[in-house]
């Protein structure tokens, strides 16, 4: 990868400053010329409103969207998701999170299939999290504190005091810089490719929150964490472990600790927070830890598509000695193995490793056995064992479930498929989208069960929505007119399908219009 200062400082929780960057490096030295960042408190926060820092998000995430290695993992993502609602919770409830806030931003997490150890924020409540994290991770509670650091991040408008605002530069501008230098962690190419012109010229210094922001992440951070009920030593163990990797370790794969450098002082101020909160909560649920354990070994598995690491990853299924304790690791270990073994079609590894995750799992909790049994479902339908996929779908442990929606949609969308199976599939997912519209991934799913059945109106329509919800507009209407025509060329306009498309192709329209009149604007407040 290429290595500049600005592709350095593409990590996690930063911003690209909106002022356009001096036209040379001589001018971007002087200080007249340089952005300034408003105090903490400061009425200069209030120059990116609610508004314009929630569009210039919803502008990353397109960007982001395009990126194959932004991760639909159903499991990972509900993990995630449990962690990060209770600490939303907990902010509002402590009164750092405004209403004003809570109804415009997004507050979603993301995954990124990255080994790289990363978190970061984005403008608008979007946190992405690398898999990497997740697999350094050795308890919720050190997840979560990542999580509430960059919650706080967030709610406290670092990201709006880190950007220096200007007329002379659209929001459009921005967020391809932005998500430029994210993708500059992995590609830098790709990097180079999104970054245009002298716009990217800036000092690092520039790019990552102030040592007074972080000060305050962490202080915020640590109280949404313990009122949201994690163990509050997961904080300072996150730092401890963090450092003591690194220096093991200083390969590039801890960007989170070049964009929020481990100060000594931050980790003695985490650590001292422990004595002047004693009441906070214990350590986690022996429960919690064997369910952490299974998504960080899924994590290691997905993070790296490398076959010399899977082929490492596969052989540990087996234990080489007869006695082997039964512990939280040697479950994350198993999971692990069993679908490193799968991705490398190693069907006899992946067997002996499920059979172990078994082991590991009984007695451990349903959300512990559901997510064995993914692995061991996800193992059947790569090797087309579709009945045998089916008959452990049915037994209920992942009904209701997103994971057991989406591969009950993929196995309704084999050839061999059952039609009245498929029939049910399609009805749940209608319903789900229902309440889920901006489910991409349930909109695909829908699509291919769609033309599994022989819609093909509806999977068109399906894939409209699905391109409408990564916010590609476009694309959108593309499908949808191509369901017009298609309608029209049957004579099924006047089907409810037809009409649906016919009613949804003008108001995407209508939205379109409306957002190339702001990109001719440039998005101005």
């Amino acid at each position: 990868m290429k290595t500049t200062p600005l592709l350095l400082a593409a990590l996690l929780g930063l911003t690209m400053p909106l002022a356009l960057a001096p036209a040379s490096p001589a001018q971007a030295a002087t200080p007249a010329n340089a952005p300034t960042l408003p105090a903490l408190g400061d009425a200069g926060a209030d120059e990116l409103g609610i508004g314009a820092e929630r569009r210039l998000g919803e502008r990353i995430m397109k960007e982001l969207r395009r990126d194959p290695d932004l991760l639909d993992d159903p499991l990972l993502q509900d993990y995630v998701d449990a962690l990060w609602q209770p600490l939303l919770a907990a902010a509002r409830a402590r009164g750092d999170l405004p209403d004003e806030q809570r109804e415009q931003f997004a507050w979603a997490t993301f995954l990124v299939r990255d080994r790289s150890v990363n978190a970061f924020a984005l403008p608008g409540g979007h946190v992405g999290v690398h898999l990497g994290l997740i697999a350094i991770t050795s308890t919720r509670d050190e997840l979560a504190a990542v999580l509430a650091h960059e919650l706080s991040h967030v709610t406290q408008r670092h990201i709006a005091r880190s950007i220096a605002t200007s007329r002379r530069q659209s929001l459009i501008g921005a967020a391809t810089m932005i998500a430029g230098i994210l993708a500059a962690s992995r590609s830098g190419d790709a990097a180079n490719a999104m970054i245009v012109g002298g716009q990217a010229v800036a000092a690092q210094g520039q790019l990552n929150f102030s040592r007074d922001m972080e000060r305050e992440a962490d202080r915020i951070g640590f109280g949404v964490l313990e009122a949201a009920g994690f163990a509050p030593e997961g904080m300072a163990g996150m730092f401890d472990r963090l450092q003591s990797a690194s220096r093991l370790n200083d390969s590039g794969q801890f960007p989170y600790l070049r964009s929020h450098p481990l100060t000594g002082e931050r980790i003695a101020e985490a650590r001292s927070r422990l004595g002047v909160n004693p009441g906070g909560s214990s350590a986690a649920p022996d429960a919690a830890r064997w369910l952490h354990a299974a998504m960080q070994g899924r994590a290691r598995a997905l993070m790296d598509g490398r076959g010399e690491t899977l082929s490492r990853l596969a052989g540990g299924g087996v234990p080489g000695v007869a006695a082997v304790a039964s512990t939280p690791e040697a479950l994350s270990t198993a999971c692990a193995a069993a679908l490193a073994a799968t991705r490398l079609k190693d069907w006899r590894a992946a067997d002996a490793a499920l059979a172990r995750a078994r082991t590991l799992a009984a007695g451990q909790g349903a959300p512990v056995q559901r997510a064995v049994q993914v692995i061991q479902i996800e193992s059947m339908l790569d090797r087309g064992q579709a009945t045998e996929a089916a008959r452990l779908l049915s037994g209920g442990l992942l009904d209701g479930s997103r994971a057991g929606l989406m591969l009950s949609a993929r196995l309704a969308a084999l050839p061999q498929a059952d039609a009245a199976q498929a029939s049910r599939v399609r009805e749940d997912l209608q319903t789900w989208v229902t309440v889920r519209p901006g489910d991409v991934g349930a909109w695909q799913a829908l699509a291919r069960v769609m033309e599994r059945l022989g819609q093909p109106l509806a999977a068109l329509r399906a894939q409209a929505e699905a391109q409408a919800a990564q916010g590609d507009l476009a694309g959108a209407v593309d499908r949808l007119r191509a369901g017009q025509r298609l309608s029209r060329s049957s004579g099924a306009v006047e089907s409810m399908e037809g009409v649906v498309i016919e009613s949804r192709l003008k108001a995407l329209e209508q939205q379109r219009r409306a957002e190339l009149e702001r990109e001719r604007r440039g998005e101005e407040d």
